[in-house]
């Protein structure tokens, strides 16, 4: 990896219009003060209102948007975003500005210093500060008992929106995952595991939780549950993902890039 490396960073976007710019423009300030090269890859995924036409106000030659109809999932936005990135290291992050930029720095030298392949955001990591729904929280502690019962990762919390890998990695993985939607961390996570790609490492956050509304609704449960156990039978039971080739799917969406 260079010595000052390219970031690329992926923000998926759905029903974002509140918060789009100031998540982008808050992600500019940061990096432009520690002076890293990068680019702001916004990947509006079939949003019906104005998230798209928000993240086009800003005028950081950084910035570049990508829409596509109709929606796909958050999972699907990543895989496109990631193909669009030209980059040394990937991240993603939320479009909500859940996370504050400002500590993008340090899992990147996290990245750097022990030569991982993947660096992860945790909620559950004794140094994070997080102001986070107690449902939710309940939910997420359920959740990575599962996780560890069907998967043996050892890793605290797969769900977080906030990671940073080598393209290399990226490029190796990503094109294996085949969830779109909620699961799509965890398979990623499992992909990078079977391929040989161990070298994960977890970071504390700050995290200010701004969806709109902190209930789950029983149907996104349900599908969590039915993606995971589906991601389950391709590792376990079909060995799927060391089997397969990488697939290189095209895009089938229209889509508007930013100028």
């Amino acid at each position: 990896m260079p010595n000052n490396p390219k970031l690329s960073i992926v923000v998926p976007a759905y029903k974002e219009e509140k918060n789009i710019y100031k998540t982008i423009d808050e992600i500019t300030k940061a990096h432009d003060a520690v002076g890293y090269d990068y680019e702001v890859i916004v990947v509006v995924d079939g949003s019906p209102d104005g998230t798209a036409r928000e993240a086009r106000k800003h005028t950081s030659n950084r910035v570049r948007v990508y829409e596509y109809n109709p929606n796909h999932g958050k999972g699907y936005a990543l895989k496109y975003g990631t193909k669009k990135a030209k980059g040394d290291i990937i991240t993603f992050t939320d479009a909500g500005g859940d996370f504050d930029p400002k500590q993008f720095d340090k899992c990147v030298k996290l990245l750097e210093i022990f030569d991982a392949d993947f660096v992860i955001g945790s909620k559950r990591h004794p140094a994070s500060r997080v102001d986070y729904p107690l449902k939710r929280r309940i939910y997420s502690w359920i959740y990575h008992k599962m996780i560890r019962i069907l998967f043996g990762l050892n890793v605290t919390d797969t769900q977080a929106g906030l990671k940073f890998l080598k393209r290399r990695v990226a490029k190796d993985v990503i094109p294996r995952v085949l969830v779109k939607q909620y699961a799509f961390d965890l398979e990623m996570l499992v992909v990078a595991h079977q391929l040989g790609y161990r070298r994960i490492f977890e970071a504390p956050v700050d995290l200010k939780f701004n969806a709109s509304g902190s209930g789950i609704r029983f149907k996104t449960i349900k599908r969590m549950i039915q993606d995971t156990l589906a991601v389950f039978y391709r590792a376990k039971i079909l060995d799927y993902y060391r089997k397969q080739k990488k697939r290189e799917h095209e895009s089938t969406v229209a889509v508007v890039e930013r100028s």
